[in-house]
């Protein structure tokens, strides 16, 4: 189990548990619970890579602590 932080640097900071081998998809859509928006309309980042939907937490080496970038489309 890890916890992620989402910074969308407007004053929402979400903090969200997850699991390693869930995916990017599963990510946005427990982010979108507690923020209240579509998930479909979050981009999650870090530095300049995007984060793609269908790709595991693991693969893209998300830790537990991390920070990400939280946008919306």
């Amino acid at each position: 189990m890890l916890e992620v932080t989402c910074n969308d640097r407007l004053g929402k900071k979400v903090r969200v548990k997850c699991n390693p081998d869930d995916t990017v998809g599963d990510l946005k859509k427990l982010i979108a619970a507690q923020t209240g928006t579509r998930y479909d309309k979050i981009v999650l980042k870090k530095w300049y890579t995007v984060f793609k939907d269908h790709i595991k937490l693991a693969d893209y080496e998300i830790h537990d602590g991390m920070n990400l970038e939280l946008y919306y489309q």
